[in-house]
C-alpha cells in the first residue's frame, strides 16, 4: 500500500512543521515529529474530505485534539490543496494569520473545532458523532444515505488526563458511536516530563470498561499497521480507540523527552533532525512529486465523494422532496419565516408558572415546528423541562430520539453540544442548574470563540432555589456569563419573554445564548401580552410623563420592580421601569436607543437582581443603587431566603428611600 512517495510525504510533513516553529520561534514540535505518520496515514488514504470544497456537507470530521500541534494540521491541509499557502504557513502564530497557536473554526480551511483546552477536542468529537448518527437516523433511506460519515480524533497524553474525556467518552461508549475513532499519540511524554510523573492508568482497560474497542500499533513509523488498524476500526459496532506508540520528537538529539515538547528545537538540531529524515529541501520548498502523491490521494478521492454526494442528494431532492427541504433547512440554520406564530402566548390571567415551567412548554411547541430542533440534560430533564415529549431518548436502538440524557455530566455535555452545532445541520440545546454554569464555563467560552450558536438552558437561577442552600443557589453565574466575549445572556421576567428568549437563542448564527429560568413560580405580566421582541436587550414595561426615577430588574425580579415603582407613585415618585432580559443586546443598541431607554439625564437609578452587584454599575452609574447579593446564601423556604436577602417591596421601596428621597 506504501511506498517511498508516502514516506517521503511523511517526511515532508514533518520538516514543514518544524520550520514553520523554527521560523515563529514558537510552538510545539514533538507532536508532529512523533505523529505525522499516522495523521499521513489517516489524512492521504482515509480521510473522506474534499480539499477545494471544506464544507462538503457529507465529509468525515477530523479533529486534532492535541491542539498544540497545530504546524503539522497546517502541513497537512497546505499539502493536500486547502487554501492555505506557503505563506500562510511561514506566518505561523502571527497576528493575522490563519495558522494561530492552535487551531480555530471559521479561521483556517479544514479545521472543524476549536481545540487547544486539553480534552475538549475529544469532547466535540463526541458531538459531531452523535450528530452524524442522528441525522442519519432522521434522513438516510435504504437506497439513499446523504449522511454517512466518520469522525476522527487525534488526541495526546494530556487529552485522556483532563476529566472532561472521561466523561465525554463514557457516554460516547454507552451510545456506542461506532464511526468515532481515536488515534492516540501514545508517546509517554508530557511537558514537564515523563508521563509516568503523573499518569500510570492502563488506556487499554479505561477505554474498555467504558464499552470502547481497543487497539494498539507498537511502531508509530509503521504506516501499514496503522492503515490496518484503522480499517479494521470501522468495522466495530462501537466507538475504537487505537493507542500508536510513538517517539515525541522523532529524529530530535532530544528525541522521546520533554525537551522536544513545548519549545523550538533550534537550528542546529533541525539540521540533524533533516538528516535523520534524508530531507535536502530548504524550508518551506516542497516538490511537485509531494504535491502530487496528495492530489493522487485525499484530493482525488474527496472530488469524487463530492460530486457522488451531489448526484445522490439531487436524486433525494426529487424522491424525498420534504425530507430534502427539512435537511437542508437544517444544514442552512433555518426556520419558518413566521415560526413563532406556531409557539403560544401567555394572558396575565394564566396561573403563575416558573420561566423554567413556561419554557418546558414553549419547546414542545417549537418542537413540532421542525424536526432538526433537540437537546439535551445533565440528568435534570424533569426540573430544567427540557425534554421533548414525544419523542425518544437518543441511544443505539433509537437513534433519532431527540432527547440526550447527558448525565451527571454537565462539562462533556456542552462541550459535546459544541461539537453537535460544530457538525451542523440541527438545532441544539444543552441543561442544568444555573449554578453549575461554574462546571462548564470552559465549553461556553469555547462556544462563544467557536462562534457557535448553542443554546444553553440554565434553571434555577437565584437564591429562590432556597432549600437546595448556598451550594446551589447561584450569585455570581450571571456576571461570570455576561463577561463572556460573544455570547447573549437572557434572563426572562415571565412567559412571554420567555417565548422570545428562545426566538433569539434559535436565531442566533454565530454565538451561544443562555437562558437563565427560575424555579419558582412568577406570574405572567399584564405589560409583555402583546410584546413581540427582547432582541434590543431593555425595554420600557412601565413609564411615568416625567420620570425622576428608573428601577432597572430582570428576570422575577421585574415583577418586584413594578409593584415597588407602584407603591413609589401612590406616594407621588414619578417612575420608569426597565426590563433588561439581557444586558448584551442591550449594549449592542445604538447610542439613540439606549438613550431613550435610559436617559443620561436621570441620575437616580437602581438596579433589582438576586445576584451579585458586579457589572450593574455600567446602567446606574456612580450615583445609583444596586439592590442585589454580594454574599453566598443561605437554607430555607425560597421565599423567606429571598426575603432575608432584602427582595421584597417593602425592603426594596425602603432601600430606594433611604438612598434619594
Amino acid at each position: 500500500m506504501f511506498n517511498k512517495d508516502d514516506f517521503k510525504a511523511v517526511n515532508a510533513v514533518r520538516t514543514l512543521s518544524v520550520a514553520q516553529i523554527e521560523k515563529a520561534n514558537s510552538g510545539h514540535p514533538g507532536l508532529p515529529m512523533g505523529a505525522s505518520p499516522m495523521a499521513y496515514a489517516l489524512f492521504n488514504k482515509v480521510l473522506k474530505a474534499n480539499p477545494k470544497n471544506p464544507c462538503f456537507f457529507d465529509r468525515d470530521r477530523f479533529v486534532l485534539s492535541a491542539g498544540h500541534g497545530s504546524a503539522m494540521l497546517y502541513s497537512l491541509l497546505h499539502l493536500s490543496g486547502y487554501d492555505i499557502s506557503m505563506d500562510d504557513l511561514k506566518n505561523f502564530r502571527q497576528i493575522g494569520s490563519i495558522t494561530p497557536g492552535h487551531p480555530e473554526v471559521g479561521m483556517t480551511p479544514g479545521v472543524e473545532v476549536t481545540t487547544g483546552p486539553l480534552g475538549q477536542g475529544i469532547a466535540q468529537a463526541v458531538g459531531l458523532a452523535a450528530a452524524e448518527k442522528h441525522l442519519a437516523a432522521l434522513y438516510n433511506k435504504e437506497d439513499l444515505k446523504p449522511i454517512d460519515h466518520y469522525t476522527y480524533v487525534l488526541c495526546g497524553d494530556g487529552d485522556l488526563m483532563e476529566g472532561v474525556s472521561y466523561e465525554a467518552m463514557s457516554l460516547a461508549g454507552h451510545l456506542k458511536l461506532d464511526k468515532l475513532i481515536i488515534l492516540h499519540d501514545s508517546n509517554d511524554i508530557c511537558l514537564d516530563g515523563d508521563l509516568d510523573t503523573s499518569f500510570s492508568e492502563s488506556v487499554k482497560d479505561r477505554v474498555l470498561a467504558q464499552n470502547w474497542a481497543y487497539d494498539r500499533v507498537e511502531d508509530g513509523e509503521d504506516l501499514e499497521a496503522i492503515l490496518s488498524a484503522i480499517e479494521k476500526a470501522k468495522e466495530n459496532d462501537k466507538p475504537t480507540l487505537i493507542e500508536v506508540k510513538t517517539v515525541i520528537g522523532f529524529g530530535s538529539v532530544n528525541q522521546g523527552t520533554n525537551k522536544v515538547h513545548g519549545a523550538p528545537i533550534g537550528a542546529e538540531d533541525f539540521e540533524t533532525v533533516k538528516k535523520a529524515y534524508d530531507w535536502n529541501a530548504e524550508d518551506f520548498v516542497i516538490s511537485d512529486d509531494i504535491y502530487q502523491t496528495f492530489e493522487n490521494g485525499i484530493a482525488k478521492r474527496g472530488k469524487e465523494a463530492n460530486d457522488a454526494w451531489d448526484g445522490l442528494m439531487k436524486e433525494y431532492g426529487e424522491k424525498y422532496p420534504e425530507d430534502y427541504k427539512e435537511l437542508m433547512a437544517g444544514i442552512n440554520r433555518e426556520l419558518p419565516e413566521n415560526f413563532l406564530d406556531q409557539v403560544r402566548k401567555y394572558s396575565y390571567e394564566d396561573k403563575a408558572l416558573a420561566t423554567r415551567a413556561s419554557s418546558g412548554e414553549i419547546l414542545q411547541d417549537l418542537a413540532q415546528v421542525s424536526r432538526n430542533i433537540w437537546g439535551g440534560s445533565a440528568d435534570l430533564f424533569s426540573s430544567n423541562k427540557t425534554n421533548i415529549k414525544d419523542s425518544k431518548a437518543f441511544r443505539d436502538e433509537s437513534p433519532e430520539g431527540r432527547n440526550i440524557w447527558y448525565g451527571v455530566r454537565e462539562f462533556a455535555m456542552a462541550a459535546i453540544g459544541n461539537g453537535i452545532m460544530a457538525h451542523g445541520g440541527t438545532f441544539h440545546h444543552v441543561s442544568t442548574f444555573f449554578v453549575f454554569a461554574d462546571y462548564l464555563k470552559a465549553a461556553v467560552r469555547l462556544s462563544a470563540l467557536s462562534h457557535l450558536p448553542l443554546s444553553y438552558v440554565m434553571t434555577h437561577d437565584s437564591v429562590a432555589v432556597g432549600e437546595d442552600g448556598p451550594t446551589h443557589e447561584p450569585i455570581e453565574q450571571l456576571a461570570m456569563l455576561r463577561a463572556i466575549p460573544n455570547t447573549v445572556v437572557i434572563r426572562p421576567a415571565d412567559a412571554n419573554e420567555t417565548r422570545l428568549a428562545w426566538k433569539v437563542a434559535l436565531e442566533s448564527k454565530n454565538r451561544p445564548v443562555v437562558i437563565a429560568l427560575t424555579r419558582q413560580n412568577v406570574p405572567n405580566l399584564k405589560e409583555t401580552e402583546n410584546l413581540e421582541s427582547i432582541d434590543k436587550g431593555a425595554y420600557i414595561i412601565k413609564d411615568s410623563e416625567n420620570p425622576e426615577l428608573i428601577l432597572i430588574a430582570t428576570g422575577s425580579e421585574v415583577a418586584l420592580g413594578l409593584e415597588a415603582a407602584e407603591v413609589l407613585e401612590k406616594e407621588g415618585k414619578a417612575v420608569r421601569v426597565v426590563s433588561m432580559p439581557s444586558m448584551e443586546l442591550f449594549k449592542e443598541q445604538d447610542a439613540d436607543y439606549r438613550e431613550k431607554i435610559l436617559p443620561s439625564a436621570i441620575r437616580n437609578r437602581v438596579s433589582i437582581e438576586m445576584g451579585t452587584s458586579f457589572g450593574w454599575g455600567a446602567f446606574t452609574g456612580l450615583d445609583g443603587l444596586n439592590i442585589s447579593i454580594d454574599r453566598f446564601g443561605i437554607s430555607g423556604p425560597g421565599g423567606d431566603v429571598a426575603k432575608k436577602l432584602g427582595f421584597n417591596v417593602e425592603n426594596i421601596v425602603k432601600e430606594i428611600k433611604d438612598k434619594f428621597y
